[in-house]
This record gives C-alpha cells, sequence and structure tokens, in this order.
C-alpha cells in the first residue's frame, strides 16, 4: 500500500486561520487559500476511517482540468497548483448555497421522485419520468451550504425571499451554472461519458463572481457511460455509474448509511486498493489522459516544500 494524506498539520508564516473539511485542509491567509486534497474520503455525510492512496491527486488534478478548460466561461479562484495535491487560490466570500444542476432523474431527485414528489427545491418535474430519465431541460435545485451536518433543498424563491443572495447576484450564479453544465456535458459526450448532475460554488473577491471550490469529479458529479445508457433505461436496469457511487453501495451492502447506531464497515487493505484504482480509472475517463502517480513516500514533506516555494520561503 502507498503512503496516503489522512490529514496535515503545518504552519505556515502569514498563516492567519485553519480549516479542515470532510476532505480537504484548508490553510487560510489574508487574500489568498492554501488547499490540501487530503486522501480522506466521506460518505453519508461521514469521513471513512482509513485514506485512499492517490485519490486527493485524483480530484485534484481533475478539478484544475476542468477549471482550466471553463474559465472562459466564469472566472473562477485558482492561482497556482503547485504540487498534485494542492491548488492555492483567492480568498473568496462563498455565497451560502450550491447550485446542483440536474438533466436527468437520477440519485436524490428519483428518490423524491419516487415518493411521490413532483416539485423539487421549487422545480416542477413532469409526470411519467422513469428513473434516469432526462428532464426536458436541466433544472437548478439548490441547497443550503450548511457548515456542520446535511445541506437542506431550499427553493429560488426561498433563497431571495430570506436574502441569502441578491436576485441581480443569483442571476448571475444561474447562468453561470446552466453556461458550466452544457461545457461539462459536451466535454463527457466526447470521453463517451453522459454528466447527469453536478453541483458548483460560487464566490466573491472583491465585487467579482468567481467560481471556487472543485468542478465535475467524481465526488461532486454523477455520470453515466454513454454507449450503454439507451439499452439500459430500455430493459429497465440500472445504469453503469462513473462517480463514489460504488463507494456508497459497498457500505449499504455492509450494512452503513450513516444512520444513528450503525458501525462503518472495516476497510480492508484490499478494499482500500481497490477504491483506490476506482479513483485512478475515474481520472483517466474522464479526462482522456494518463494518471501519473505522484511519489507518495514523503508526501508530507513533499507538499510542505511545494507551498513553501510558491510563498517564496
Amino acid at each position: 500500500m502507498s503512503n496516503a494524506i489522512k490529514e496535515t498539520h503545518f504552519n505556515f508564516p502569514g498563516q492567519v486561520g485553519f480549516y479542515k473539511g470532510k476532505v480537504r485542509d484548508v490553510y487560510i491567509f489574508e487574500k489568498e487559500l492554501i488547499v490540501v486534497a487530503s486522501d480522506r474520503i466521506s460518505a453519508f455525510d461521514v469521513v471513512l476511517p482509513k485514506p485512499i492512496p492517490y485519490k486527493g491527486q485524483v480530484l485534484n488534478q481533475i478539478a484544475a482540468t476542468f477549471l482550466r478548460a471553463t474559465a472562459d466561461i466564469v472566472p473562477n479562484w485558482v492561482t497556482a497548483t503547485p504540487d498534485p495535491s494542492v491548488t492555492i487560490g483567492k480568498r473568496c466570500e462563498p455565497f451560502k448555497v450550491e447550485m446542483v444542476i440536474r438533466g436527468y432523474m437520477a440519485g436524490h431527485a428519483a428518490r423524491e421522485y419516487k415518493a411521490g414528489k413532483r416539485t423539487l427545491c421549487g422545480v416542477a418535474m413532469p409526470e411519467g419520468l422513469r428513473e434516469n430519465d432526462p428532464f426536458p431541460g436541466p433544472i437548478i435545485t439548490p441547497t443550503t451550504k450548511a457548515s456542520e451536518g446535511h445541506d437542506e433543498d431550499i427553493s429560488r424563491e426561498d433563497i431571495l425571499a430570506q436574502g441569502i443572495v441578491s436576485e441581480a447576484d443569483y442571476l448571475v450564479l444561474e447562468n453561470y451554472t446552466r453556461a458550466l453544465f452544457q461545457r461539462g456535458q459536451e466535454m463527457a459526450k466526447a470521453k463517451g461519458l453522459i454528466l447527469v448532475d453536478t453541483k458548483y460554488e460560487f464566490g466573491k473577491f472583491v465585487d467579482e463572481i468567481l467560481l471556487i471550490d472543485e468542478i465535475h469529479t467524481p465526488d461532486s458529479s454523477r455520470y453515466f457511460y454513454a454507449d450503454s445508457y439507451e439499452e439500459n433505461q430500455e430493459k429497465g436496469i440500472p445504469q453503469k455509474q462513473l462517480s463514489k457511487e460504488f463507494v456508497r453501495q459497498w457500505l449499504i451492502a455492509n450494512g452503513f448509511q450513516g444512520k444513528e447506531g450503525q458501525t462503518i464497515p472495516e476497510m480492508t487493505n484490499e478494499i482500500v486498493e481497490s477504491i483506490s484504482d476506482r479513483y485512478i480509472e475515474l481520472f483517466e475517463q474522464i479526462t482522456g489522459e494518463k494518471f501519473e502517480k505522484a511519489d507518495t513516500q514523503q508526501i508530507e514533506h513533499r507538499i510542505e516544500k511545494a507551498i513553501l516555494a510558491h510563498l517564496g520561503l
């Protein structure tokens, strides 16, 4: 097994804060953020006990690829990627909503639909849809951005009524979300994939709205394989997915869905290695590039050295 980044504990000159997310360690400076993509993995809002080698590198490099590929649509927060697992960028004031956009009736939308609901986040869903059918057009179903616990569905009307985002800014977020999703779908199609749904996060740097966080990664998005999509829909069988859904399914099969009283199943070395292999497969499928494993012999030293060099130290 290769070394993996479970957590980091750096202390950099000029650092004014630190935030540990589910999978990222964020070093806060006055005007910039240094984000280390750890190899932690979460499912059902729970961080699993063992890190997955190369997972952080996979997500960091996929996000970097798509942020570069969409910079003509919307400016983003990134200023440097000095290490395969590190992204550095502008310290933005995040909007307290996540812009979820869905092209297909899958995942959360499908579960709500099966429960008899025909409205999601204030958006109508037509009658007669089967799971994984396309919507007539992509729908935006925002969620609140929770500091702790679960994000909650919210409608456009409630976002505006509660003053979470101004109407002028929200219109910009909607337009950016639709344009980004269209580009993401086009890029996925070129790789034999269908971008089913995804989420985007935005923030303000001074007065400019920027795209922040990761985009179009298997942790933030759902992909189907295009070549088997029609046949699977006709037969009414589940779609082959390219996302971290396989991790959730393994947990469910072993009696864990993040509910109180449930115990996370043992993650053997074989399970950890298989998840690592799947993430590398995801990288190569989504980007069309060969994955180059970074040196993990002294992984924390490598990362610290790259960040210090960026800081001119």
